[in-house]
């Protein structure tokens, strides 16, 4: 399939009547056409598809379709349908009215190439581009990052499960590529077992059992895939079978095939499968909250007085929040849309990441730096690390009795911290051992001298009035993870694997900026806000004070 270009095309006059009648204030769609003249061209594409070929449908109408379904929360077939059948989606694709649009499938084929070599956040660069050529997004502003968790879309299975229903993945996989393996190999106990989806009871019968035969079957069939084709890799679910062969069974010392135990080892959840169907998807959790899927990663602009637009989105598998920092910031970075003010939350925040930030990206990161965990910090008794006197010039510790430690080690295996420890001979007579420390001798970890001065300043930052007002602005994120997962129901994925999640969500926060931006009144409009209430008029009459989050005239 080739590129066929349909930029510049205009809207018909007979379309853009019927759509102005019919929608006098317009709508989202249509205010995509009016403000932006479309977000995307044909020739933005070019480089996703060959030169030679069937000329096929218009990229950046199949784009605009895919986020407008986001938008409303279309599947496939409905948004096929809006296309066919709503006037301002043909006025936003510049349709004629008796356009017939396209099959559903279509939609489908297009994400796939969206998920192939970081497309999806190209599509976003184009869209923040367009926005920022309007004048709706401006670089070095405020910004704030948060995540939220995901669920994939496999069933959470337990152990006896997870086999059974990978057996029977990979067995539908043979009798769809070849055939021949499973000749005199399915029997009418393997059809009993497999031959439909697997649903067990809370508390099935004979688990052991089962779980030893199921291990069993699988052994057998892996065999077979080998034998019958030597040459050939195994398929996504052969291989996923083969994974989970590894992690849950071993061959004991009696050449048998048995279940791991807790004793024998089990890989952390980190590489563990959950699911043949999803091979990323792992299993997490944070408090006391569990889930399998995958991690949502939202950054968007916090200017007073402008409208928040989200100008980045990762997903990612479950790792620690501060680990999609860098990631953040160089996408940010090429979209020529870095803020000078970053704010994040705890998760996000190292003065390592705090000191590459500024060093790299002239970012300043807002956000608390974690406290001394020491049990002296905890218990509030006793030498935190900041009552020891560092001198960096001179390689000395002195500590709060004033005995001086010259004992500096810089490790390889704790960088970037130094080490200094003082002598038994120093902390032995001191009365102050017991609440110093409970070994025979202090030691005092700390970073390079920049990072240690950084990190003094910021925990003192963090205790002025100012920083803490700025601070709390990053709490208007929770109001746009909110609105992601609720609105537009990014809790749930739709596809299997980061990368197609990772198009729903780009898809999702285009939607979600379009939206935002499209209800805006302009400058000119004739709009009035109601006037307040008889009781809101009788607080104001009496000078009381009142909430003012509701719009009203001033």
């Amino acid at each position: 399939m080739s590129l066929r270009p349909r930029s510049g095309e205009q809207v018909s006059p007979a379309t853009a009547r019927v759509a102005r009648a019919s929608n006098p204030r317009g709508t989202t769609a249509m205010w995509v056409r009016d403000r932006l003249d479309a977000l995307w061209r044909d020739e933005d594409f070019d480089a996703w598809y060959p030169r030679d070929g069937r000329p096929g449908l218009s990229p950046a109408q199949l784009a605009t379709v895919s986020v407008l379904q986001f938008l409303l929360n279309l599947s496939d077939r409905q948004a096929a349908e809006a296309v066919r059948c709503r006037i301002d989606f043909k006025y936003a694709l510049a349709l004629e009215l008796d356009d017939p649009g396209f099959h559903h499938s279509v939609l489908s084929d297009f994400r796939d190439r969206l998920a192939q070599d970081d497309r999806a956040d190209a599509l976003l660069d184009l869209a923040l581009a367009r926005l920022k050529d309007a004048g709706l997004v401006k670089e070095r502003g405020r910004q704030r990052t948060d995540s939220t968790y995901l669920r994939a879309a496999v069933r959470e299975l337990t152990r006896l499960e997870l086999v059974l229903e990978t057996v029977r993945a990979a067995l539908e996989e043979c009798a769809r590529t070849a055939p021949e393996v499973l000749d005199d190999l399915v029997t009418e106990e393997w059809a009993l077992r497999y031959g439909r989806q697997v649903r067990l009871v809370s508390q099935p019968s004979h688990p052991a059992a089962r779980l030893k035969q199921a291990g069993a079957d699988a052994a057998e069939l892996l065999e077979r895939v080998r034998s019958h084709r030597p040459d050939t890799a195994p398929g996504p679910a052969a291989e996923a079978l083969r994974q989970i062969m590894v992690q849950h069974f071993l061959v004991d010392a009696r050449g048998r095939l048995r279940p791991r135990a807790e004793k024998d080892g089990l890989p952390p959840t980190g590489l563990r499968l959950e699911s043949p169907y999803d091979l990323e998807a792992r299993y997490t959790r944070r408090g006391h909250r569990a889930w399998v899927g995958y991690l949502a990663h939202a950054t968007e602009t916090c200017d007073e007085g402008g409208v928040n637009v989200i100008t980045d989105v990762a997903t990612t598998v479950p790792t620690g929040d501060s680990v999609a920092l860098p990631g953040i910031h160089t996408r940010l970075k090429r979209r020529r849309l870095l803020p000078t003010q970053h704010l994040v939350d705890s998760g996000y925040t190292s003065v390592v990441l705090h000191d590459t930030a500024a060093r790299t990206h002239s970012v300043t990161m807002v956000g608390p730096v974690r406290t001394d965990n020491s049990r002296q910090r905890k218990t509030g008794d006793g030498f935190a690390r900041e009552n020891f006197i560092i001198d960096f010039d001179r390689r000395e510790v002195t500590c709060p009795n004033g005995q001086v430690s010259g004992n500096w080690n810089e490790l390889p295996a704790m960088a970037p911290y130094t080490v200094v420890r003082f002598d038994k001979r120093q902390c032995g007579p001191c009365p102050e051992r017991p609440s110093c420390t409970s070994g025979a001798a202090r030691t005092v970890n700390f970073l390079p001298r920049r990072l240690h001065e950084l990190q003094a300043r910021n925990r003192a930052d963090q205790q002025d009035p100012q920083w803490q007002r700025l601070y709390a602005s990053r709490s208007g994120i929770e109001g746009t993870m909110n609105e992601l997962v609720n609105g537009h129901r990014m809790r749930r994925c739709r596809y299997h694997g980061v990368s197609k999640t990772h198009v729903q969500h780009v898809l999702t926060a285009i939607a979600v900026n379009i939206e935002r931006l499209s209800t805006q009144e302009p400058a000119d409009t004739t709009y009035r806000p109601r006037s307040p209430i008889a009781f809101q008029q009788y607080l104001d009459e009496h000078e009381l004070p009142r909430p003012r989050w509701w719009r009203q005239g001033q």
